[in-house]
């Protein structure tokens, strides 16, 4: 009798397993948003946005902890635009819906250096993982980054002379 009730319960907790997995739910489902981080993190890495956006990452061989990532920098890019600085991309997704963000990233069309061309030839499902990604980054929001000059204002150091200026 005994191993008859095992059975039975056996049974039950498999079928029980196995409608969770077929119907979406489970672990299965516990996964999705990691594997959209992932992607966010991925695409963020390749895209070489912490090239810029993360400051000291370029001189540290592409190494930075995740609490360190996206904050901005002060290291300026001067050229015949002015000077402009790698915005805290944690401080501007945190004042934006996703849906906002979706908006914004198709119609970018930012300063030199950033490659804005490049953030609005991706698709809504790279833009919303990278939006998660950078939502869910650990270290606070951080500071913002300096304004950006006019062509005709000196910028302190340390900046990129980009060739143009006089």
């Amino acid at each position: 009798m005994k191993l008859y009730r095992a059975g039975l319960v056996g049974a039950g907790l498999l079928c029980l397993i196995s409608s969770q997995g077929l119907n979406g739910q489970g672990v299965r489902q516990a996964a999705a948003p990691n594997a959209q981080i992932d992607r966010g993190r991925y695409i963020v890495e390749i895209g070489g946005c912490n090239d810029c956006h993360t400051a000291g990452y370029a001189e540290a061989g592409g190494k930075a902890a995740e609490t360190d990532r996206l904050k901005g920098d002060r290291l300026g890019f001067r050229g015949p635009w002015g000077t402009t600085y790698p915005t805290n991309l944690r401080l501007s997704i945190s004042k934006l819906t996703e849906a906002q963000w979706l908006t914004y990233s198709k119609n970018m069309n930012t300063r030199p250096p950033m490659p804005w061309f490049n953030v609005r030839a991706m698709t809504d499902e790279d833009l919303t993982a990278v939006y998660a990604y950078i939502r869910q980054l650990p270290g606070g929001l951080g500071t913002a980054a300096p304004a950006f000059l006019t062509p005709d204002k000196a910028p302190p150091q340390p900046f990129i002379q980009w060739p143009g200026v006089k």
